[in-house]
């Protein structure tokens, strides 16, 4: 599950770097400075996220290569690492550090509550794959 919980994770921040950093320019990785500063902080964000995608393909590759790669087992690291992310950037990034919101508009609740559902949701999918996992494993 390591290596598909690292691919979740860049994919995740992928996806938030790219639609709503770029795309809807809702916001940047860092908002507390200049915009120049916002753009350079998005420049190390898709940089990191692209590292963590690399590793984990190279460590699933590895596995597929030695025949050790359980599908279900790789798809609940998958989702754990999408929502892991997304809960992790919801509450730590817009709600504890505050180094950046979902967006800027004069009722933020509404978009915090779709940011960190949509994130358990998919950590519960991932939970509920973990799971039967677990329970096949223990059959065999």
């Amino acid at each position: 599950m390591t290596a598909t919980i690292l691919i979740g994770v860049g994919i995740m921040a992928a996806v938030d770097e790219i639609i709503f950093h770029q795309v809807l320019a809702w916001h940047h990785f860092f908002d507390r400075s200049t915009p120049a500063i916002g753009l350079l902080s998005d420049g190390l964000l898709h940089s990191a996220e692209l590292i963590v995608i690399v590793v984990g393909f190279f460590m699933f590759a590895d596995l597929h290569r030695r025949q050790k790669l359980a599908p279900l087992p790789a798809w609940a690291g998958f989702f754990l690492g999408l929502g892991g992310f997304q809960l992790l950037d919801g509450l730590v990034s817009h709600k504890v550090l505050r180094i950046h919101q979902i967006r800027y508009v004069e009722n933020i609740l509404p978009y915090d509550l779709a940011w960190n559902v949509f994130a358990l949701v998919l950590l519960g999918v991932g939970v509920m794959l973990a799971l039967r996992s677990r329970r096949q494993a223990s059959a065999n």
